[in-house]
């Protein structure tokens, strides 16, 4: 059983579309991956120059154009409840990093499988 030419070509730019739309997907992803570490590690570093400050001294944090005082405790754990959320987010990042990777490889073969004449997809 044959497949016409033209059944051939729209088969091969669907997977090709679909290759380029995962891997436009996996750069924005990795971008977004590495925003998100950014954003945890200036939060870890934050709360680490906090636990080294007195415990009854009084730190500020930005409202808007404006700074509210807080307590050290308080923007301790604001910190790491951020942290926290952070680390989710990096991790649901590089499951669908993963997911991306998988996707755009399975293009790949697929696309290489039909330049080589076995379409069996």
């Amino acid at each position: 059983m044959s497949i016409s030419n033209e059944a051939l070509q729209k088969l091969l730019r669907e997977v090709e579309t679909q290759a380029i739309a995962s891997q436009q997907q996996i750069a924005l992803t990795r971008t977004q991956q590495a925003a998100k570490q950014r954003e945890m590690r200036m939060a870890q570093l934050t709360r680490t120059e906090i636990s080294s400050l007195p415990a009854n001294t009084n730190v500020y944090e930005g409202v808007g154009k404006m700074f509210i005082s807080l307590p050290a405790s308080d923007m301790k754990g604001k910190l790491e409840t951020q942290i926290k959320e952070l680390e989710g987010d990096v991790e649901t990042l590089g499951k669908r990093l993963h997911y991306l990777e998988v996707s755009q490889k399975n293009s790949k073969d697929q696309i290489d499988r039909m330049l080589r004449g076995g379409v069996g997809a």
